[in-house]
């Protein structure tokens, strides 16, 4: 088949896949995100040709590559180093835009700087030079999911912001069929308890049944709803125990294990409370109420360890409220108790993880408190220096690795802030960028879970103020303008979650005063 019969030939193909061996798997993973692609209608984004098989057999492109480049509507070049330093993809990028000089060509860059990624035939073609559309599939830059988005607009020729928001909506639609499945059980759960609590009969046994119930809301459910960011629906789970636990009318010949149940219960109502708007002086109760339960169990019996960790959680929540209303008094008296409970419970018992754990938190509460009016910036440093690395050791040792890193993003946030108050913007910058980083790896590895995302997000509205404070107006722009576009995605799942809309706020507001 002669140039002549292949140029200009109709689109068999929605794209054309070029790339090096190097590249094969990435090439096949955007090969079939891309035909399994639903548009508008239900239809597809198929075909699109990928095949290296024929490439070996001679010096030349083969005869069905050819015909393949020629009817394809878009050429898409997988860019790398490895891309460019291969004749076979530069002769691609050639003859397809011989044969199809108005059609469009597209650069997913998968490694490397433009500069060592793109082929010159990707740049310049017959002495002109050519910009591509590039998506940035590079950790730390777009991501696979929004350079996937950018690929689609390039080859649909649709907005790119419509297809960010279809997306957007089609998540939600998935997070919400996870949502129905939590009611349902949150339903079941209920059921089970009003049975219990009628069985008179069988009080003892089914009181035990219906106790672990509501433990089970307040810890594996929970921890679920908490990744699908439903702030609703696990209000409407606390209300269940809490309907349980209020028919035992007195706190008065219930066990410690019964009265540390209720206080758990009060801490996760104050922890829901806080993160939905216009319920912060019902938080405080809350937690004022837990700090009385577990007051009682530790001063009868300091020497408990379950006693001593369920008082440092009221602790906490106590000195937490009064944290973010900014009343550094409050804040200080039980933070710093939490922080003896902390210790204490090393003394106790140091095998239990728990032990380690509540160590680094209270030591991230002593930087925080140090960061309030008026700053103590060498105190915050230490504080914050010994948290972040007794939070990383214990990433290692954690049963539950994702809230370990969790932690770990916190910590590297308020160390960053730290370095903005003793005046060392740069490295604060340094440390937001590896915070981003971190937090990006966590997303990709964790996508429905937006506890992650919530986590880039904080990551990035604290690199804005860092790379502000360091003179670097038009970076924080950038970076500000994209977390932005991100924060109303999650915001769409639960326009109540205050937490969402003060990033939102606190993101514009730093960006307006650039």
């Amino acid at each position: 088949m002669g140039e002549d019969s292949e140029a200009s030939a109709p689109a068999r193909y929605r794209a054309f896949i070029s790339y090096s061996h190097a590249d094969t798997q990435f090439a096949g993973w955007l090969h079939r995100k891309l035909e399994a692609w639903v548009l508008p209608g239900q239809t597809r984004l198929t075909p699109i040709f990928i095949d290296r098989a024929e490439l070996a057999a001679g010096p030349d492109l083969s005869a069905q590559v050819r015909a393949a480049l020629a009817g394809s509507a878009a050429l898409i070049v997988v860019a790398s180093p490895a891309a460019r330093a291969s004749r076979w993809v530069a002769q691609e990028i050639n003859l397809f835009r011989e044969l199809n000089p108005d059609r469009p060509v597209l650069a997913a860059l998968l490694q490397g700087e433009p500069i060592e990624a793109f082929p010159g035939s990707l740049l310049y073609h017959g002495g002109a030079a050519f910009e591509p559309l590039a998506a940035d599939f590079r950790a730390g830059h777009d991501g696979k999911r929004l350079a996937l988005l950018k690929i689609v607009a390039g080859l649909t020729a649709q907005p790119l912001d419509r297809l960010i928001q279809r997306d957007a909506q089609s998540r939600q639609r998935r997070v919400m069929a996870v949502t129905a499945g939590a009611v349902l059980l949150s339903v079941i759960l209920a059921a089970a308890l009003i049975v219990a609590l009628r069985a008179r009969t069988e009080a003892e046994h089914q009181r035990a049944e219906a106790e672990g119930m509501v433990e089970f809301m307040l810890t594996d459910l929970r921890d679920k709803l908490k990744g699908v960011g439903r702030l609703d629906i696990m209000g409407a789970v606390n209300s269940k125990a809490m309907a349980y636990l209020s028919d035992q009318s007195s706190l008065k010949g219930l066990s410690d294990a019964e009265l540390r149940q209720r206080a758990k219960l009060l801490h996760a109502m104050t922890e829901d409370d806080l993160a939905t708007a216009g319920l912060a002086a019902r938080a405080l109760e809350e937690a004022k109420s837990g700090y009385g339960i577990t007051q009682a169990l530790h001063s009868r019996a300091s020497g408990d360890y379950e006693n001593t960790f369920a008082h440092a959680q009221s602790a906490f929540w106590l000195g937490y409220n009064y944290n973010l209303t900014n009343n550094k008094a409050g804040a200080d008296r039980y933070w710093r108790e939490y922080y003896d409970l902390a210790r204490r419970l090393n003394q106790v018992n140091p095998v239990d993880p728990r032990s380690a754990q509540e160590l680094s938190f209270s030591l991230g509460n002593l930087c925080t408190l140090e960061l309030m009016p008026p700053i103590n910036a060498k105190a915050a440093l230490q504080n914050c220096e010994a948290s972040l690395q007794a939070s990383r050791h214990l990433v290692a040792t954690s049963a539950n690795r994702f809230q370990a890193s969790l932690d770990v993003l916190n910590r590297q946030g308020w160390m960053a802030d730290a370095y903005l108050a003793a005046d060392l913007p740069l490295k604060a910058v340094d440390l937001r960028i590896q915070q981003k980083s971190d937090a990006f790896l966590l997303v990709r590895a964790n996508p429905p879970d937006v506890r992650a995302q919530e986590a880039l997000l904080r990551a990035n509205l604290g690199l804005v103020k860092a790379l502000k404070k360091a003179g670097k107006g038009n970076q924080a722009i950038a970076v500000g303008t994209d977390a932005i576009a991100r924060a109303r995605s999650l915001e769409s799942l639960d326009p109540q979650n205050r937490d969402w809309k003060t990033w939102i706020s606190n993101l514009q507001h730093e960006l307006q005063s650039i």
